[in-house]
């Protein structure tokens, strides 16, 4: 039977603390290494402070994962307002630290149906964004343009980005620096 008690508060310092620790084991070290203990640890506090901030791991795990998709969605919605362009989709969609976090967040996933469905409220939500931003970059395109929709083309960003970051997280990196440039050079064509 689930506890009835409530969490900290939840503008606290400790529970920053055990956020920002939480992310750092996650990106660091993946998601098997965040544990009570481990999270206590590296924030400097009792880990029995995890359980009172967050009644569950699966609590720690969806709190880390949306602060920085709330985070993300800001800054994306910050920079289609200051410039809507293929470019800047391409340079917001291309970090692959971030792809990195996304993919350690999708493993997780695979085991725990409250973090698959967080990633998938917050992914259609991001989706959508993009898909309008690219609708109405490709809109605005004059004289002769690729014959692309708004789907495959940020299926294709996205892609691109996640295999990079997986090679980079397996220490393989040839090809992406060409990859880049590609990608930078050819924009406009679209």
């Amino acid at each position: 039977m689930a506890s009835q008690r409530k969490p900290g508060a939840t503008d606290s310092e400790t529970r920053r603390k055990l956020l920002d620790a939480a992310e750092k084991l996650m990106i660091e070290e993946g998601y098997a290494a965040v544990t009570s203990r481990h999270v206590g640890r590296e924030a400097d506090v009792a880990p029995q402070l995890v359980h009172y901030y967050f009644r569950t791991m699966d609590d720690l795990f969806v709190e880390v994962f949306r602060r920085r998709a709330e985070e993300g969605i800001a800054l994306f919605e910050q920079a289609m307002a200051e410039e809507c362009s293929l470019q800047s989709i391409w340079a917001f969609r291309s970090g692959t630290v971030g792809a990195a976090y996304n993919i350690e967040f999708a493993a997780l996933a695979n085991h725990r149906k409250v973090i698959r469905a967080e990633l998938a409220r917050y992914a259609e939500r991001f989706r959508a964004l993009q898909l309008d931003a690219l609708a109405a970059v490709l809109a605005e395109r004059d004289g002769p343009a690729v014959a692309i929709s708004p789907n495959v083309l940020l299926l294709a960003m996205t892609g691109v980005i996640q295999v990079m970051a997986i090679e980079e997280a397996l220490g393989l990196a040839d090809g992406h620096v060409e990859m880049l440039a590609f990608i930078d050079e050819h924009l406009d064509v679209l």
